[in-house]
């Protein structure tokens, strides 16, 4: 699935979709471990992005891939790839 704004070059992330009320968005928390520098502990960070999906495809739930596209809107620089 692409949109016009596509770039060469951007990030893709995995995570899984956590809210798809809005239309032709969706809402995806990204985690990520972290290593703690003093205690050297690994710890799970996460941050949730809004991505562009087109038709309302996806599903709460969901695991999806998505890539960094041009700023749609204010908030909204992602484009959903695919759905796992």
């Amino acid at each position: 699935m692409s949109t016009p704004n596509t770039t060469g070059n951007g990030r893709v992330l995995r995570g899984k979709v956590v809210s798809s009320k809005m239309t032709d968005t969706i809402s995806v928390a990204v985690e990520r471990y972290v290593k703690h520098p003093k205690y050297k502990k690994y710890l799970k960070r996460t941050k949730k992005f809004l991505a562009h999906d087109a038709g309302n495809t996806a599903k709460v739930g969901e695991t999806v891939e998505i890539k960094e596209v041009n700023p749609i809107s204010k908030r909204k620089s992602f484009a959903l790839v695919t759905t796992k």
